[in-house]
């Protein structure tokens, strides 16, 4: 049986971005949204409101889109295990500026909190290591986060894949704008494209 970490998931990203510089960060659906945005909100957060399973695939494209920039695919542990083909796609790619954090919970936060894969013994670093990721780490502890947070500072050889242990619990929503129009023409005019 898995152990339960007693980490807060709002603590952790919060020390996790705390001097994220010109990091673009896509949050994936649900609590990492909410975790981002209880952040700061910021234009160069791309929020999903869809796409369950697809933050560390946008993450990707952006960069491969953005190389001069790093890129933070945040994302929870039911998503990611929804999307874990994109895993492999990522690790073929070998974007060098691309980081995917998983804030894991062991539950299914969105939908009851039933227990997840990652509950139950399933490895998403084994699974990154395997698909050829450059370095993959799980974390428990607020001094772990905040060193992480100086790691995905620093450049990289390939991909990389971190899990972040935190407290199964649902904090209060913190909500940025559903707008999904409003979120994508700010973001790219972050980037110093037209909206479109």
């Amino acid at each position: 049986m898995t152990v339960e970490s007693q980490l807060d998931r709002r603590a952790a990203v919060a020390a996790l971005l705390k001097d994220r510089g010109d990091l673009l960060v896509v949050s994936g659906l649900g609590s990492p949204t909410y975790d981002l945005h209880a952040t700061g909100d910021r234009d160069d957060n791309f929020y999903l409101w869809g796409a369950m399973g697809g933050a560390a695939l946008i993450g990707l494209g952006l960069a491969q889109a953005q190389r001069g920039k790093r890129v933070l695919a945040l994302t929870g542990d039911g998503e990611q295990l929804m999307g874990l083909g994109g895993i492999a796609t990522i690790g073929v790619a070998q974007p060098r500026n691309l980081d995917i954090v998983v804030i894991d919970n062991q539950h299914f936060g969105e939908t009851g909190m039933q227990a997840s894969h990652t509950g139950r013994g399933v490895d998403l670093t084994a699974f990154a290591t395997a698909c050829g990721f450059a370095a993959t780490a799980t974390v428990r502890t607020l001094e772990e986060v905040q060193r992480l947070a100086g790691q995905i500072a620093e450049p990289a050889a390939g991909p990389r894949l971190f899990v972040i242990k935190v407290r199964a619990e649902n904090p209060p929503r913190s909500l940025p704008s559903r707008d999904a129009v409003f979120i994508k023409n700010r973001f790219r005019a972050h980037l110093g494209f037209a909206a479109a």
